[in-house]
């Protein structure tokens, strides 16, 4: 069969003010080119799954809208976040019009198979290790269930392991080329779309898998600047010394998610930064304890708040930008976090930061709690599922607050003069202010490769 995985990229802002402000804001523009050209691994790896007979094409959204016409494709395997989903099914029924069957998966469709089911002739739901080989082979055959459900463990073993095919992107120039170490995060915190939703424990992919991943994907791009397609790299202490060990030896450089618990090993930040990781991201989402009490179940986030400012030395000190993710409208929050959290951003030191406005994304216990207490605004909301766009009634503010909130945030934190002076501030605090200007810091932390 000839078969096309199709993958969705360019999240749209919906509220117009947001959209028509980060346009203009250099901070914002860059890290969203930067979100906007991450291939999707998943349809690679579905792809390194297929059976070798059969004919493997890898599209992103972008080239099917260019496009004079649809390309002809026996099967059709479609992935989407909840932001872009109506148009991943507007791409699913044109397709099927056409006589192509038409397979769809990803986290929005694990948490509502039944709505994609009325686009798709079958869904995959959780992972596609252990299914996808027997959907290829019931569509060959004319006879595709409605439903497959994925492996939700060991899905870094044999025989349900598959290694992506990185080949399919060349030609392609991307920021960024991923690769995943690990999937899900037992923090399970409330807002979270990924964590252990379609998976049923943290599975960590075995260090000599992720080098041949790593090595592979060198062949097809050209000194490729790396992102783990992780939720929290680093809780299993003695795989990551092995693995930060191992990217001693490729000289590459790299970015990936945690949470603060790394600083609690100054010897491991040490082979962190050795290994060539240029950023972190860590989801701080307020400054203060009580402001994100009981958003995990075990009250872990908010017992780590008082260290943030410490945490931050302990990575940036060693060459190691943190970037700093806020969540605004909490339940706890008041008008008064928006000056709060620039505060928090001017004075720790923070060399990024990123704002998001909750979101309830569907499947996730705050999805089901705000929908309980009747603070949802929509009903279906998905194209809203931004990050960015308000979907709620906040606790202690109103929509409007939180929307104008959010817009005074991005002017002063996305500002060009802002932007500078937080590289700049950690270069001096990376010890590198002689070498390293503002603009070789970004172009450390976000170089373009050059693709063959």
């Amino acid at each position: 069969m000839k078969i096309g995985l199709i993958a969705m990229s360019g999240v749209r802002v919906r509220t117009k003010e947001l959209a028509e402000l980060g346009v203009t804001l250099p901070g914002f523009v860059r890290r969203g080119k930067v979100i906007a050209s991450l291939p999707s691994l998943g349809l690679l790896t579905i792809a390194g799954m297929t059976p070798p007979e059969h004919d493997v094409h890898y599209l992103e959204i972008a080239e099917l809208q260019v496009s004079t016409g649809l390309p002809d494709f026996d099967l059709v395997g479609i992935s989407s976040l909840s932001a872009q989903i109506d148009e991943a099914y507007d791409i699913a029924d044109r397709y099927r019009a056409r006589g192509s069957r038409v397979v769809m998966g990803g986290l929005h469709v694990s948490m509502l198979p039944e709505e994609a089911l009325e686009h798709a002739d079958a869904v995959v739901t959780g992972g596609a290790e252990g299914v996808w080989p027997q959907v290829v082979r019931d569509a060959e055959a004319g006879r595709l269930r409605p439903r497959y459900s994925g492996a939700r463990d060991r899905v870094f073993e044999l025989p349900l392991y598959a290694q992506p095919r990185f080949e399919l992107l060349a030609g392609r120039e991307y920021n960024r080329v991923t690769i995943q170490t690990s999937r899900g995060c037992p923090r399970a915190c409330e807002f979270c779309a990924a964590s252990l939703r379609i998976t049923d424990r943290y599975n960590q992919k075995p260090v000599a898998l992720v080098m041949d991943e790593l090595r592979e994907a060198r062949r097809w791009f050209k000194q490729p600047f790396f992102e783990l397609a992780d939720d929290n790299t680093f809780l299993n202490r003695a795989w990551s010394r092995e693995f930060l060990t191992e990217l001693r030896r490729e000289n590459i450089h790299w970015f990936t998610e945690t949470d603060v618990s790394i600083a609690d090993d100054p010897a491991l930040c040490d082979l962190l930064a050795d290994s060539g990781c240029r950023q972190v991201l860590i989801g701080f989402e307020s400054p203060g304890a009580t402001e994100i009490a009981g958003i995990d179940p075990a009250n872990w986030k908010s017992r780590q708040a008082p260290r943030y400012r410490r945490v931050i030395d302990i990575l940036q000190s060693r060459g190691v930008s943190v970037n700093g993710c806020f969540i605004l409208g909490l339940d706890a929050h008041t008008t008064d976090v928006f000056p709060a959290v620039l505060e928090f951003v001017k004075t720790s030191g923070l060399a990024e930061v990123q704002f998001t406005v909750l979101t309830p994304f569907p499947g996730t216990p705050l999805h089901q709690r705000l929908k309980r207490e009747g603070r949802l605004l929509f009903d279906r909301f998905w194209d809203r599922c931004t990050l960015f766009d308000v979907n709620y009634r906040p606790a202690r503010m109103s929509v409007e607050q939180l929307e104008s909130g959010l817009r005074w945030l991005f002017a002063e934190a996305y500002s060009g003069k802002a932007t500078r002076d937080r590289l700049r501030g950690f270069a001096r605090q990376a010890g590198r202010a002689t070498r390293w200007s503002p603009r070789e810091v970004t172009a450390r932390q976000e170089p373009r490769p050059n693709v063959r």
